[in-house]
């Protein structure tokens, strides 16, 4: 399986499971999770909740810089949404309110 960039309109913003999986490099979450561990040294690094259901993850290798981002379904479905090189942490501060108003 080639990982390959995709961007796309998916079930987070309101397509339904079917019709995002039918668009999208889609496995049993298990499988992608191992080959994104095995085939590219992939950990998750950050998680967060969509509509419906929907669990979005980010997933990228210390080594390598590779990163990709999935969605999976309530069903365990998960799919490639986009993946790229040049992962880096960072942790930026908000920045300050003026107060002047």
């Amino acid at each position: 399986m080639k990982k390959t960039l995709i961007v796309a309109t998916l079930a987070v913003f309101g397509l339904s499971p079917a019709a995002s999986a039918q668009t999208q490099n889609c496995a049993p979450r298990d499988l992608v999770l191992k080959r994104l561990a095995e085939k590219y040294g992939e950990s998750r690094q950050s998680i967060g909740m969509g509509q419906k259901g929907m669990l979005m993850e980010t997933f990228a290798s210390d080594e390598t810089g590779s990163w990709t981002i999935t969605v999976t379904t309530p069903q365990g479905m998960t799919c490639l949404v986009a993946s790229g090189q040049a992962y880096e942490v960072l942790a930026e501060a908000l920045p300050t309110a003026d107060k002047d108003a």
